[in-house]
């Protein structure tokens, strides 16, 4: 059976011509994806507000499901930093359950975008929202972390951004050297290993050199200041079974906008994913699959207990660069953290707080693109609003309002440019023809009749210039025998445009004036044809261009038709 969407997994035609030489080169990049995402699927985890097995859980499933049904041929999919600020707040007002409803109803999002071919709208987000709420996700992320890499004892932390260094501040006494000496050894150590060593990350040495040290330093030295994974959480090193999840329309009703939130923020970052991969190794993405496929797995790695799943870009990275270039890397990325989690899963209680903080940090610092961010308060006031404004609603109050309100603020602000960029213009006179590409002439210039009037409107006649129109008109403040307007520079016209033309046409016919229209573009005139408008002012006088409009309005002057023939039909 033919599918009627666009559903095109890129492993089901990979397998049609796949060989044992690419089986190898995905399964070294497959391992090496494995060992990177191990302490960022833990680090991520724990700082979203969950056990450290869960952000595995939802790497090693997620990641599975992804790369199995994803419409990239790179792509690797996992809990990743951008979703640490949604999920710990829904946790903290709704629980572990309302976070499962919510992902499950943001898989349902991501699934309809994709079968209503919304994948390429996606990508048209405004850049400064981007760039705003992933800076504002960066700062918020490191505030975070202060906590663990001081060594803090508070015992509930607040949620929003601002209580959080009060709190901070007003527990600064509790802080412990030895965490901060810790956690600031793990972040020199990231930054240092792509010196000696381009294929093992740097945070995975961080947290092998520093849980070793840790461990000595409390052995051998007594030294217990710094808390580890073991002190705050009971790892559960086993994959978990399927849970049903309890669902009702109150809970729906209130985590609406959250899932919302997560299948933007998860649509988002996943085409961005892609398409930085297509880039790299010269393919192209098919989005509307991807989409799919990142809904079925946020619909399905809650039941597991884990948490949002997108596309990761270091970690697709990471594949790209280990020469994976099947969607076999990624499904081996699952099975190589599954193997770890059964097997090496109790070693990770030893792993100290303080160096996951180091490895966030990091993370924040590369996601908070500072540098782009600066650039950006370059540009037009506009985008500095949207830039500004997206980010600071995002750090001061929740990601879920950033996006909402950007992306209003940012349509308001297109409208205004599309009203700035549709002009209005009116000829009495004559009409130069010198760079007029409608139709062929001889003469340059037009000489319009006595009693007409030439409207051009230049732009998309949507509702935002149909005022302006209106206003022009009133302004001439005269009773022409005749209105000419000239629409060869609309490329579309909405329902208020319509129906300013329509009222146009009423009011004229209530004058006696004719309506003339010149230069209608083929989607415009089927636009008029549906809504009856060739029968209202006459199919005779939708002319195709100004030459022949003028003449129609010279017969009319001249004959005195204007008062008789035009009638309204009224619907």
């Amino acid at each position: 059976m033919k599918l009627v969407f666009d559903f095109h997994p890129k492993l089901w035609s990979t397998m049609k011509s796949y060989t044992k030489a690419r089986f190898f080169s995905d399964l070294m990049a497959g391992i090496i994806v494995g060992i990177v995402a191990l302490p960022l699927a833990i680090a991520f985890g724990i700082a979203s507000g969950v056990s450290p097995e869960k952000g595995l859980i939802t790497a090693i499933i997620g990641g599975f499901i992804v790369s199995f049904l994803s419409g990239s041929s790179v792509q690797i999919g996992g809990p990743t930093g951008a979703f640490i600020v949604i999920v710990y707040g829904i946790i903290q007002h709704f629980g572990v359950e309302g976070l499962a409803i919510a992902t499950v109803l943001a898989g349902v999002f991501l699934v309809l975008m994709g079968v209503l071919r919304l994948g390429t709208i996606i990508k048209f987000i405004p850049y400064p929202i981007v760039v705003g709420f992933t800076s504002g996700i960066a700062l918020t992320i490191f505030t975070t972390q202060v906590k663990d890499l001081l060594g803090m004892t508070v015992e509930k932390m607040p949620a929003d951004f601002v209580s959080k260094w009060i709190a901070y501040a007003q527990n600064m006494d509790t802080a412990s050297v030895w965490p901060l000496l810790t956690g600031l050894a793990s972040i020199v150590i990231i930054f240092v290993t792509p010196r000696f060593m381009k294929k093992i990350p740097g945070s995975l040495v961080a947290i092998v050199v520093m849980t070793v040290a840790v461990y000595l330093l409390r052995t051998y030295a007594g030294i217990t200041t710094v808390e580890t994974i073991g002190d705050r959480f009971v790892i559960n090193a086993s994959l978990p079974r399927p849970e049903a999840i309890t669902v009702n329309m109150a809970t729906i009703n209130m985590l609406l906008p959250s899932a919302f939130t997560i299948a933007i923020l998860g649509a988002i970052e996943s085409l961005l994913s892609a398409t930085v991969a297509d880039g790299v190794v010269g393919d192209r993405h098919h989005s509307n699959t991807e989409l799919i496929a990142q809904g079925a797995a946020n619909i399905i790695v809650p039941i597991f207990g884990g948490i949002p799943v997108t596309g990761a870009i270091a970690r697709t990275m990471t594949n790209i660069n280990n020469g994976g270039r099947t969607p076999v890397a990624g499904l081996i990325h699952a099975v190589v953290l599954s193997l770890i989690l059964l097997f090496l899963g109790p070693l990770t209680k030893h792993i100290p707080m303080a160096c996951l903080a180091g490895v966030l940090i990091v993370v924040s610092y590369n996601m908070s693109e500072w540098r782009t961010f600066r650039s950006l308060l370059k540009n037009p006031k506009s985008d500095v609003t949207v830039l500004l404004t997206t980010f600071l609603l995002t750090v001061v109050f929740d990601l879920t309002i950033a996006i909402e309100i950007g992306l209003l603020l940012a349509m308001l602000l297109f409208m205004r440019r599309m009203m700035e960029t549709t002009k209005v213009s009116v000829t009495t006179e004559a009409i130069d023809l010198s760079e007029d590409v409608e139709v062929p002439h001889d003469n340059e210039v037009l000489k319009v009749p006595e009693g007409v009037e030439v409207y051009e409107i230049n732009g998309p006649f949507f509702f935002g210039i149909a005022n302006r129109f209106d206003e022009c008109m009133r302004r001439m403040g005269g009773k022409p025998l005749a209105r000419i307007i000239r629409m060869r520079k609309v490329p579309f016209m909405d329902s208020t445009g319509l129906h300013n033309l329509e009222s146009l046409c009423r009011l004229s016919q209530k004058e006696h004036i004719r309506i003339i229209l010149s230069g209608v573009n083929p989607k415009v005139h089927e636009m008029l044809i549906k809504n009856g408008m060739d029968r209202r002012i006459g199919e005779e006088n939708i002319c195709s261009h100004i030459s022949e409009a003028l003449a129609r309005a010279e017969q009319y002057v001249g004959s005195g038709e204007t008062k008789t023939n035009q009638t309204y039909i009224k619907q």
